[in-house]
């Protein structure tokens, strides 16, 4: 086949039109589709269900296209084609310079955009290799198959619970914030919403035997954040 089986494609647009042009012909390649109607709703699933591609428009009612791409870029490497009706090259520019890897500019051809589309994945899966697979001591983490092993032992998560611990495995040794976990696992709308990332990290820590008071795995860092420890404390 021509294009990377089954690979996961995150479509970000606020036009219902689109969304369904693009997820019927996706669909029809084999691809598996998800949807967000918003900046935040996409950063959301991005974060949730580790995309292959992200197919993002610029104009979005709640966010910028940008911003939200430049958000992605602080914790993804998935390849992002940008949608736009702004034609100019300084909007070109500035999406590829926050880190797109390609622009196609509306209205546009399905054809031509299902063939970027293959391109983005073929180079992807090139680089990629083996699935990326983050470590610290006995937890291992493969971010590709969304799975969490500690000492060997498959470890079953929620999808929030992941989307925290692959952010933090991501960021290893830095602080993410309160804010930068929840817009990204729950949406900009709950970024306020501390109560709710408190009761996931605590359950994370139950599932991982990882007690706040000696942290081998997540370190609080009282009023900012989460920091997964890149070395025994």
């Amino acid at each position: 086949m021509s294009h990377v089986p089954r690979a996961r494609i995150l479509v970000v647009d606020d036009e219902n039109q689109i969304r369904k042009l693009l997820r019927i012909s996706l669909a029809t390649q084999g691809y598996q589709i998800v949807e967000a109607a918003n900046g935040a709703e996409g950063i959301a699933a991005a974060a949730n269900y580790t995309p292959d591609l992200v197919i993002l428009d610029l104009g979005l009612p709640d966010m910028d296209g940008q911003d939200v791409l430049q958000e992605l870029r602080s914790w993804s490497n998935a390849p992002v084609l940008m949608l736009s009706v702004r034609s100019g090259e300084d909007t070109k520019v500035a999406a590829l310079d926050l880190g797109a890897n390609d622009f196609v500019t509306k209205p546009f051809g399905i054809q031509e955009l299902l063939a970027r589309v293959r391109v983005l994945l073929r180079a992807s899966h090139a680089n990629r290799g083996a699935d990326p697979t983050i470590e610290r001591g006995p937890l291992r983490i493969q971010l590709a198959k969304r799975q969490v092993r500690l000492a060997g032992e498959e470890i079953n998560l929620t999808r929030k619970e992941y989307g925290v611990l692959a952010l933090l495995a991501q960021h290893q040794g830095r602080i993410v914030t309160q804010q930068q976990l929840l817009r990204s696992v729950w949406g900009a709308s709950h970024a306020h919403d501390n109560h709710y990332l408190r009761i996931v990290v605590g359950r994370l820590r139950q599932k991982l035997g990882d007690p706040p008071t000696e942290p081998t795995f997540i370190k609080t860092e009282a009023g900012v954040g989460y920091r997964l420890l890149d070395a025994e404390p």
